[in-house]
């Protein structure tokens, strides 16, 4: 009965979830609860496990405001969100066999120079052969973004499990906002993009409509 009950619970919990426009500003996620949903990004997957993210927190209220005006998709999160986070992507550069953050990496994976060594090698093939992405100093941002909407999703499926509401936002000027945060030294642009950013925090309104999507039947075909 418990896993039956721990599934329903996963599901009700994807149905509580919507693309909250507006939250309730009197209203603000505990740390222990925001420490949590955070856990829940550093868990989360990678490719090769290289974790080609970072995480900006803008609690300043200024900031804020700066970023709201070179981002169209935030206007009503940015002044009532409880939290808001910016996600930051490596750069090709970054993730090259002999980046920094790679070679960083490998170390925290606690690897042997012999285990270095023959990583290095499949992961070079793998941008170069399998994905044909290692030359393309834009596709290899992109690779990386990819990897933080892992971390993405898992943070908000883990809020709307606990009663929080989110709002995914790529609404932005991609350009103004990096300038933006590098002016303010918490950007260095040859080090990160930024993909997308996220809002956290309870819902002023409840939503108009309930969700719509497809059925299962037509997105997944088995193959047997």
């Amino acid at each position: 009965m418990h896993h039956e009950q721990t599934k329903q619970q996963i599901l009700e919990a994807f149905q509580f979830r919507h693309a909250t426009k507006s939250f309730d500003p009197t209203k603000k996620i505990t740390s222990e609860d925001f420490s949590f949903i955070l856990e829940t990004a550093r868990l989360s997957p990678s490719s090769f496990g290289y974790e080609p993210w970072n995480l900006l927190v803008i609690q300043n209220e200024a900031l804020r405001n700066e970023i709201r005006n070179v981002s169209w998709g935030a206007q009503g999160q940015l002044p009532t969100a409880s939290h808001y986070v910016i996600f930051l992507a490596r750069t090709g550069e970054q993730m090259q066999p002999d980046g920094a953050h790679v070679q960083h990496m490998m170390d925290v994976l606690g690897l042997t120079d012999e285990a270095k060594a023959g990583r290095t090698k499949r992961y070079g093939l793998f941008l170069e052969e399998d994905f044909q992405i290692g030359r393309n100093e834009k596709a290899m941002a992109d690779w990386s973004a990819k990897q933080a909407y892992i971390a993405l999703g898992n943070m908000m499926s883990t809020a709307a499990q606990i009663g929080i509401d989110s709002c995914p936002i790529e609404g932005f000027d991609q350009q103004a906002v990096e300038q933006l945060l590098e002016q303010h030294d918490l950007l260095d642009r040859s080090v990160f993009t930024v993909p997308v950013m996220v809002a956290f925090g309870y819902r002023s309104d409840e939503p108009k409509r309930e969700k719509q999507r497809r059925s299962l039947d037509e997105i997944v075909t088995f193959i047997d």
